[in-house]
């Protein structure tokens, strides 16, 4: 009996993994037209040894795709033309809550399947968008009007601020001690710089 897919199954594993590492690691979602290609050839070729095919052979046209596609990619850094011309370049599909519907009748791409993309980013409303573009990896890039963003960091940031002057303005005294009291507290980083729980978030002895 011939054993001898066992060792082309490892091979092709450990071949296989490795073009694969070089020829990227962006996601299917994420690849452009020519990394797809690339990859179901890929895909298809390394199942022809065990159909009694040429390992070495194989392995040797798999790396000329590979080879090929990094040689595509580096002209694209290289060429903007060549890049709009295998890529291709983002599209605005929405402008200030408007659908470009010119834009989407040359891309071949539905209202639906717009709707469909801005649910998926919990968006409810076009009119809620100022900017979406159609990116050549087929993702939705999108910017939100000012009223629709979430709210920041920054933004609650600003606001305790505010508040904290407002009260400093009212009554001093209170506002001092209320700051010191905060930051008297503590958290479980705090705990672990000084080597010691605080006092309202002391854990069992039998755990501790």
């Amino acid at each position: 009996m011939d054993f001898s897919w066992i060792w082309k199954a490892i091979l092709i594993t450990i071949i296989g993994t490795f073009l694969l590492r070089v020829a990227g690691r962006k996601s299917i979602s994420q690849m452009t037209l020519a990394q797809v290609v690339i990859m179901i050839g890929i895909g298809s070729l390394l199942i022809q040894p065990l159909a009694g095919k040429s390992v070495w052979t194989t392995f040797g046209v798999g790396a000329a795709l590979v080879l090929t596609l990094v040689v595509i990619e580096f002209l694209q850094l290289k060429s903007d033309f060549l890049e709009k011309l295998i890529t291709g370049k983002s599209k605005v599909i929405i402008e200030n809550g408007i659908l470009q519907e010119k834009t989407l009748k040359k891309l071949r791409f539905t209202v639906d399947q717009l709707e469909m993309n801005l649910r998926q980013q919990n968006i409810t409303k076009i009119s809620d968008v100022k900017w979406a573009t159609l990116e050549p990896n087929g993702q939705l890039g999108y910017e939100l009007v000012e009223e629709a963003k979430p709210v920041t960091m920054k933004d609650l940031t600003l606001l305790h601020q505010e508040l904290q002057l407002i009260k400093l303005l009212i009554d001093p005294e209170a506002a001092t001690s209320n700051f010191n009291n905060n930051n008297s507290s503590g958290n479980l980083f705090t705990e672990v710089k000084n080597k010691k729980h605080s006092m309202k978030e002391q854990p069992p002895e039998h755990l501790d």
